[in-house]
């Protein structure tokens, strides 16, 4: 069993099956849904129906004129209404109860209490009254557990978060810095013309490798791309324990994320790595900024002049310097400067290479967007290298069913194809690129997204 529901942001996202689509037909009644197409419709109307006349009451009320409620409100909906209608266990597949489920709301700090009560509040204006009514006891129970169970639910392409979700056997799964296994949603299939080969949008716990009898089941609640230190503020901040996993407790690879360079055997000042990474953090800050404002050539030239910096005195792996890479990359593909954002993405994978577990999902998707990017600037070998890597990783965290996968062996199948082209001739190889991009340009890159998947358990700030 699981719930899920849409942020409230105005993007192209399919209600039913969280599919980023740039066609969508909006719900007729409440204005706020919307869906690929009819099918989609008919697949989410069981979990809209009820919703549908309560956000277009909502919208009515006075401030509220015109909108709909925040997604935990939403969500929390969602949930009392299958409650009500299926009870506590809502299929034999589920192995606890939400009632089962720690909420931590005595742990929360006052800020959050506050935003606690205002949704509370919201929640009891939302909830119809021909709906059987609950306990403020049992609504914010709900909250609780949406706010340390949450799950950020993904586009098709895994690397937007479009939604919140909640799932229940999900919750029993512990956390370690390293783990043996990742969750992975797999939005299914809705779009096949005969329903018998429809299939569900699932959360999938995979092992990352082989697992001894006895062993412990175990996800990471956070990136591993941050310090010892970060990671144990963000885990005790929101899901309320103080790690002591193996990784945790020997500080394992922080000397590599806040390290700095090493030239001929001699290594930078610590003095001067220190600066730079200060200099850094504050750059940093500047280069969200503007990427919020989608000011993008203000983006790229905040890079390149903190980039200028970093490369002599930190080491690959730091974790300021890849953040840059990172984003220079993805935004120089969208501008088309493609050949920089190859030369971006491959530094950034280098360094993943060498702090991130060989079957991280991150790093899995990482190299397949280096791969694509090595491909559209025409670097065949390196990209078609790169794809290989990417798909051996997705087989592994994703399935070989899962969307992404296929449409990655779909790349690897055509890069394989262009390299035997290149090898056989390389200068028809180039002449007939250039001639198929001259008259079908290359798309442009969707646009960098504000809010990336890097941690799937996590609440969602309003």
């Amino acid at each position: 069993s699981y719930f899920c529901s849409v942020y409230n942001r105005r993007d192209k996202i399919c209600h039913s099956c969280f599919r980023r689509q740039d066609k969508l037909q909006r719900c007729g009644q409440c204005k706020f849904a919307q869906y690929c197409d009819k099918t989609c419709q008919s697949a989410g109307w069981k979990e809209h129906k009820l919703e549908c006349g309560a956000i277009k009451a909502f919208g009515a009320i006075g401030d509220n004129f015109g909108k709909a409620p925040n997604e935990n409100i939403r969500l929390a909906a969602r949930i009392m209404w299958r409650l009500d209608k299926e009870g506590g266990v809502m299929s034999d597949m589920q192995m606890t109860s939400l009632d089962d489920l720690e909420n931590h709301i005595s742990d929360m700090p006052e800020d959050d209490l506050k935003e606690l009560k205002v949704d509370i509040h919201n929640f009891l204006d939302y909830w119809p009254r021909n709906s059987k009514q609950h306990r403020v006891d049992d609504i914010s129970h709900i909250f609780g557990v949406i706010n340390c169970n949450g799950f950020t639910v993904s586009d098709q392409r895994g690397l937007n978060a479009v939604g919140v979700g909640l799932f229940p056997n999900l919750c029993l799964v512990n956390h370690d810095c390293w783990p043996n296994c990742t969750v992975i949603l797999n939005h299914g299939n809705q779009s096949a013309v005969n329903t018998v080969y429809h299939s569900q949008m699932r959360i999938e716990l995979r092992a990352l490798g082989k697992i001894e009898p006895g062993e412990e089941v175990t996800v990471s609640y956070v990136d591993f791309l941050n310090v010892t230190e970060d990671r144990q503020r963000q885990l005790k901040m929101h899901y309320f324990f103080d790690c002591t996993c193996e990784h945790c407790k020997g500080h394992i690879k922080d000397d590599l994320k806040m390290g700095g360079k090493e030239v001929d055997g001699v290594k930078v000042p610590e003095e001067q790595v220190k600066e730079v990474t200060e200099y850094s953090l504050q750059m940093l800050q500047k280069m969200d900024k503007a990427r919020l404002e989608g000011n993008y050539h203000e983006v790229i030239k905040i890079c390149r002049e903190c980039m200028e910096k970093q490369e002599p005195v930190l080491a690959d792996t730091h974790i300021y310097q890849l953040r840059m890479w990172s984003t220079a990359s993805e935004v120089s593909a969208y501008l088309q400067f493609i050949d920089e954002a190859a030369d971006y993405a491959r530094k950034m994978v280098d360094g993943y290479n060498k702090l991130y577990h060989p079957c991280n999902a991150h790093l899995g998707m990482a190299t397949m967007r280096a791969g694509v990017t090595h491909w559209q600037a025409g670097k065949i070998e390196v990209g078609h290298g790169m794809i290989c890597k990417a798909y051996a990783i997705l087989q592994r965290t994703h399935g070989p069913t899962h969307p992404i996968t296929k449409d990655l062996e779909a790349m690897r199948m055509q890069t394989e194809m262009e390299l035997r082209m290149f090898r056989e001739n390389e200068y028809i190889y180039k002449s007939m690129r250039e001639a198929a991009l001259k008259n079908q340009p290359m798309n442009m890159m969707n646009e960098p997204m504000a809010e990336s998947v890097k941690n799937l358990f996590r609440r969602q700030k309003k």
